[in-house]
């Protein structure tokens, strides 16, 4: 799974890198300790309210993804991660997967390993990060969704709508195979177009795309167990464990 990842990348560069519009209105402070619910950036292709042409976007979503037809958005917390074995086909993930596609722009992920207690010393999880070798982004395969709120009246009203967003994931290869079983699913830059593409509905060659991220290059990198708690922040995160 991917629980908690690091975004520190400045959302020009990201715009640039992705060739993506980017409304300069629209910020969110850099993070080395994302967690479920909260905002993170997105890559996103949909038509133009206005014009119709279908336009790529670096836009803000809720890590999380809320199905349309979800009574709360409560749920999203629960739906943070969807298997690419099954994504295509569960009920919530499957309009989206078909439609809704997104690439969601990281350093790197977390992962953890159970360490056992000792005489001297009690259990806990060492936490490791997982970045690929060559710095590159991880452009983590991922689906959005809309879900509007019932409670206010006007469709319209852009707080009427919750954009939401979930992780795909796959078995983890290389070093994150040493950590976890599973592990966020990163697409090829060769790849973007054809998996942002909203008119690109062939399931079969959808699932093509994802495959091993990095190559299998990645690099596993024990840190500070501050990162444990959401409260903590900062680039001092990634620094190696002592």
């Amino acid at each position: 799974m991917c629980g908690r990842y690091a975004s520190s990348r400045a959302p020009g560069d990201l715009a640039d890198l992705f060739r993506a519009r980017w409304d300069s209105s629209e910020t969110l402070a850099a993070s080395w300790n994302v967690a479920p619910t909260d905002p993170v950036w997105a890559v996103t292709e949909r038509p133009d309210h206005d014009s119709g042409e279908v336009e790529r976007r670096l836009r803000a979503v809720r890590w999380g993804l809320v199905p349309s037809w979800a009574k709360d958005p409560g749920v999203g917390s629960r739906m943070i991660n969807a298997r690419v074995e099954t994504v295509h086909e569960k009920p919530a993930y499957r309009r989206a997967f078909a439609k809704r596609r997104c690439l969601l722009p990281a350093d790197g992920f977390y992962e953890w390993v159970p360490v056992p207690a000792t005489d001297t010393a009690k259990a806990y999880k060492q936490p490791y990060f997982i970045t690929p070798e060559d710095g590159a982004v991880m452009a983590m395969a991922g689906l959005y969704e809309f879900w509007r709120d019932p409670a206010v009246p006007e469709a319209e009203a852009p707080e009427a709508w919750l954009v939401t967003a979930t992780i795909i994931t796959t078995e983890a290869t290389d070093e994150a195979g040493r950590i976890h079983p599973r592990m966020p699913l990163a697409l090829h830059p060769d790849d973007f177009e054809a998996w942002l593409d909203p008119a690109h509905q062939d399931t079969h060659d959808l699932r093509a795309l994802l495959h091993t991220p990095a190559d299998g290059r990645l690099r596993a990198t024990a840190v500070s167990t501050a990162v444990n708690s959401v409260r903590n922040n900062g680039p001092q995160l990634l620094d190696p464990a002592a």
